[in-house]
């Protein structure tokens, strides 16, 4: 499970990174901030991600309360995962992020044709 400190000892930046801090966690929470999804859904989309892994990352997002499951009492179990509120507030820092990313990739492309 997610390594966790106390939250009154840690640094604000390690209480977000100790959230985010996984391989899957920031596509996962990016995938989720445009629309809920089922798992199947989730794991055909971040590709080669094994249904092990996402289960364990799924599970640890929904323990630190950033994202929530709805179960449907259904046959066959159909399961939803969305943002919860506070994980919602997530949404312009991974917009951000991606803008950072795309200026870095350009900036590199640059860099190198010169």
């Amino acid at each position: 499970m997610a390594k966790s400190q106390a939250v009154d000892n840690q640094c604000p930046i390690e209480a977000g990174l100790n959230i985010l801090s996984r391989k899957w966690k920031l596509k996962i929470l990016w995938l989720l901030s445009s629309r809920t999804l089922r798992f199947n859904e989730l794991q055909r989309l971040l590709g080669s991600i094994t249904t092990k892994t996402l289960t364990q990352q799924l599970r640890e997002l929904e323990e630190q309360e950033i994202i929530t499951r709805k179960v449907f009492p259904e046959v066959p179990p159909k399961v939803e995962y969305s943002l919860s509120e506070i994980g919602a507030t997530l949404k312009p820092i991974l917009s951000q992020l991606c803008d950072w990313g795309k200026a870095y990739h350009s900036y590199q492309k640059h860099e190198k044709n010169i």
